[in-house]
Formats: structure tokens, sequence, C-alpha cells
């Protein structure tokens, strides 16, 4: 299939206003009456119910309007939520947390122990079909009830001791359990609400939508108008209301981000979710107070289908991977400061540096290509390779396959698909064969663990049997250097197999006008909005 530029709805809606030159007194920045924050948020969030989604656009949006046990501070460290504090077991097996009496859902309703019991539940649901339900996998008896080994929830290891008390048993320890929590899938949800519209633990459920929705965190949802935007606005009824200091919040869906850039130099935007990368070096030049570019604990990857030609053969994914100039990439396209990425963790996360990485040559690839069959790319059918609809995707996409046709002699076809779509294609029908992706995660175990046989966000659909057993015995390590040990030789595999082929570690280039203070990213992308404020 051929590269075909699509406009999104969102896109399409944008440029209408701008042809109609909406600009400041149009959408507000510049409005008196209230702290209404602009913010561009890239793509129609796929849902809202945090047990369902796997983007951090749909993130953003969540965590302004449900609240977890914990969440993530400035600094990402991690600070109380619901929890206004808990206590760990000597042998790190038994977390029990202590909730605020004075945190309440929307209805007016204390936010209770047995509400996480119940939420839990859901996300383990089997037929709820739940993305990151093996997140919760470390608590015990989870991963049995998620696989229906299990009928019985009591029998595993959630437990409401009290109104205000919660339990989790671990099956053995994770030492990086508090941080996995500030992730949304730890989120609460109103199952009592969600009952009333439909079946708890099926997915589809049209709770999340305005009329229905209930949360429990800083901010309410006031409207959702799909292509246009999401508006949220304080609560009432949060118990750190007094902290907030936004009265709203607007997300903007805008996906192509020459719109958004142009949107925020006519007004319409406080904070864009990135940048053209033309405009980066302009914005530099000019020394812009508006342009932030942030470090991301990020890794910006290609996956392979493992399961379709040629992909299923690791001399292709080798040579295909070993083609690429990254340095070209990240100094003349990426232009942002990435970091060209010869290993699939990012350095620094928690102390972790992995020790096993790959050197790019041409010359190779070539070698392993005609070993597999294909000299010269002959032979070989035109590949396709498939991104969701962004400017800067765009961009990436076709230096790689200028470089896969000059180094390789093979074709690549270039297909976009927009977000949900794209998301479906991915994780659905693996209807691919190769396919941009990115994860964002502040702790290494979450960079590797998702390449575990069987794990649902396993887009690859990659199989090895050391690395799941080497999984399973990091977190039996005793200490952390042995633990790292573990991540190490996992990295090495991966690197050996290719399963996916890294391109850079990211960083975030965005506009952030300075009237708006208070607000930074952070490695998880998951700065607290009730910290965020506009100056007059």
């Amino acid at each position: 299939m051929s590269f075909v530029l699509r406009r999104s709805r969102a896109q399409s809606w944008w440029f209408f206003l701008l042809l109609l030159g909406v600009g400041c007194a149009g959408v507000g920045i510049g409005a008196p009456a209230s702290k209404v924050l602009h913010y561009g948020n890239a793509v129609e969030p796929q849902d809202i119910d945090p047990q369902a989604v796997t983007g951090v656009y749909e993130a953003r949006i969540i965590r302004a309007l449900i609240e977890g046990l914990v969440c993530s501070g400035p600094n990402l460290e991690v600070v109380p939520g619901v929890a206004k504090s808990w206590d760990i077991s000597a042998d790190g097996l038994v977390y029990t947390f202590h909730l605020r009496p004075d945190s309440r859902w929307t209805t007016g309703a204390v936010v209770t122990a047995e509400d996480f019991v119940r939420s839990f539940q859901r996300v383990l649901s089997p037929s709820f079909g739940a993305p990151y339900a093996d997140r919760l996998y470390y608590v015990a008896g989870a991963e049995a009830y998620h696989r229906g080994r299990l009928r019985d929830f009591s029998q595993t290891g959630f437990k409401a001791l009290g109104p205000q008390t919660l339990q989790l048993t671990l099956h053995q320890p994770a030492p990086f359990l508090l941080r996995l929590m500030t992730r949304v899938e730890w989120m609460p949800v109103p199952i009592s609400a969600i009952a009333a519209i439909g079946p708890v633990d099926r997915p589809g459920n049209r709770w999340t939508r305005p009329e229905h929705f209930v949360g429990n965190g800083a901010f309410v949802l006031k409207s959702w108008r799909p292509g246009q935007k999401i508006m949220v606005t304080r609560s009432p009824s949060y118990w750190d209301r007094d902290r907030i200091k936004l009265d709203e919040i607007h997300f903007y869906p805008v996906d192509n981000p020459e719109v958004e850039e142009r949107m925020f130099r006519t007004g319409q935007l406080h904070i864009t979710s990135t940048l053209p990368l033309s405009k980066i070096a302009t914005y530099r030049r000019d020394a812009s107070p508006a342009l932030r570019i942030d470090p991301w604990g990020g890794l910006n990857f290609y996956v392979f289908n493992v399961t379709r030609a040629p992909f299923n053969d690791v001399r292709v994914r080798r040579a295909f991977a070993l083609a690429i100039d990254r340095e070209s990439l990240v100094k003349n396209v990426t232009l942002a400061g990435d970091e060209p990425a010869y290993r699939t963790v990012p350095s620094g996360l928690d102390g972790y540096r992995g020790t096993h990485g790959f050197t790019a040559s041409v010359d190779e690839a070539r070698r392993l290509l005609a070993d597999a069959g294909y000299p010269g790319g002959k032979g070989l059918a035109p590949v396709q390779l498939l991104y969701n609809t962004s400017e800067n995707h765009r961009a990436v996409a076709e230096a790689i396959q200028q470089m896969w046709r000059k180094h390789l002699g093979v074709t690549v076809a270039l297909t976009n698909q927009e977000w949900k779509v794209y998301l479906d294609t991915v994780k659905t029908t693996r209807d691919f064969q190769i396919a941009r992706s990115g994860w964002l995660m502040s702790e290494p175990h979450l960079h590797l663990d998702r390449w575990a046989t069987g794990n649902a966000n396993n887009d690859a659909q990659w199989s090895h049997p050391e690395f799941d057993r080497l999984l399973e015995a990091s977190l039996a390590a005793p200490t952390q250097d042995l633990r790292y040990e573990r991540y190490q030789r996992m990295e090495e595999l991966m690197i050996e197999d290719m399963p996916i082929l890294p391109l850079y570690f990211v960083s975030l280039p965005r506009l952030i006008h300075p009237k708006v203070v208070g607000y930074r990213t952070n490695v998880d992308d998951a700065y607290p909005w009730k910290d965020t404020d506009l100056l007059p």
C-alpha cells in the first residue's frame, strides 16, 4: 500500500478555524475571567477509562480526573494520593495502605478500600481484556485469576481490611511496586456507576461519557466533543482542592504538529504536545522562551511482526536494524537532542546502565540479507512500514525508507493510520510487518517485561525461553546489582534476536507559553496537574 497523507477530523476542524482567523480572543488565552489552560494533546483519545487505555495521551487526561493510591510528584518521586500513608513488611511482600477519609467520588461518596479491590478485580477479569492487566501480576493470585485458573477473587492478595485500610500481598518482592502504582491501570474506577450503565467486566461501557462520568481527581469531566476537545473543570469535592490553581483544562486532539505550532503562535494553545521537527532550529536560533526540550524516559523503535515473512528470519531483522544510520537520523531529522539507541533500555533509569549494545554496519547488514536469500534486496517483496499519523513520524519513516533502499536495495511502502485504527492494527488484528512504536517507562524492568512470551503488549509476538526465565529470576534477585545483571543479559538476548529495532532514546520538544508556571515534563510524563498555574 502506498503512503497517503490523510487529514483527520481533528486536523480538518482546526484547519477550518485557522482559515477563519480564530486567534487569541477566540478561545480565551487572553480572557481574564478564569484560568483556563489550553493543551495540545496530539490525538483523539482511545478512551478515558484508566483500565482500558494504553497511550500517554489518554493518561494525561485521566490523571486530571482520577487519582490512585499514590501519584508521581514533580520530580517523579512517589507521593501520597488517596493513600495518606503506607507500611511495607520487612520481607517486602505485604503493603498496607491507609486511605484518606476525605477522598471522595464526584457523587459525594467516600473512596474506600473496597472500591480499589473491586477495581482491581475488574482489571483482572478475563472477559474485560485490560491491556495492562499483567501490571498487577505481582500481587498473589492476580495472574491465576486473570488466566482463569482461580475463580474466587477473595483468594487473591487484594484485601480490604476496613473502609480505609487496603492490603496487598505479593507472591515475590517487587522493589519498584510503588512507582508502578502511579500508572493509570492501578487507579480506582466507580464500579457502581459503571454497573448502572452496562456490564462492569465487558469492554465498551460508556461510563466515561460526560453525562455518566464519575471520578475522584482534582478535575471533573465537563464535556467531550470528539475531534474538537475535552474540557475538565476544577473539582469542588477533591480532598486537596485548595491546592488546585487552574479553573479548567482544555485538551485538543491535534495530530498535525504544524497545525499545533500555528495554534500556539495564534494564541490558541498554551502547551503543545510536540514541535514540528522543521521548526526546532528556528526556535533555537531565536532563543525563544517558549521552547522546551526535556529528557524523556522512553525509546522510539520499530517492532517486527516475527510471525510474518520475511521478519520471521532473524537475519532479515538484524539486516534492517544494522542498516540504519542513527547518528544521521537524530542530527538531521529528529533535531531534538535525541540519543541514538543501540540498546533497548535507556541508561540511567533508577541507576540502571546497559552493558550490551550493537554496532550499525551496512556491510554486515548486506551480508545478513544475502545470507537470508535476498542479495542486494533481490527477491524480497515490498515491505510495509506502519506508523500512527504524525508529521514527525512521517519524517523519520521517510528517512529510514531511503536508508533501506540505498543500503539494502529493498522497497518499503509507508502507511499511516489514525491513532485508534493504528492501535487496533498493531494490538488486535496484528496485521502489520513493521510498525512504529514507543515505550515510556521510568523503571528498567518495565522496558523489558512487555517482551515476555504471551504478554498482551508483546506486539512482536516474540518468544524466548531464556528471556522469560531471566525475567522471573530478576525479581527473585537478592540485590539490585544481581537484578540489573539479569536485565543486562535480557537486553543482550533481545539484541541477538532483534524482535524490535531500536531507533533513538527520546527527548520531548514542545512549546510552553511563558504564562504557564509550575509545569514541566518528567520521565513518565506524569506531572501533577494541580501544581500547574497560569500567570495573569
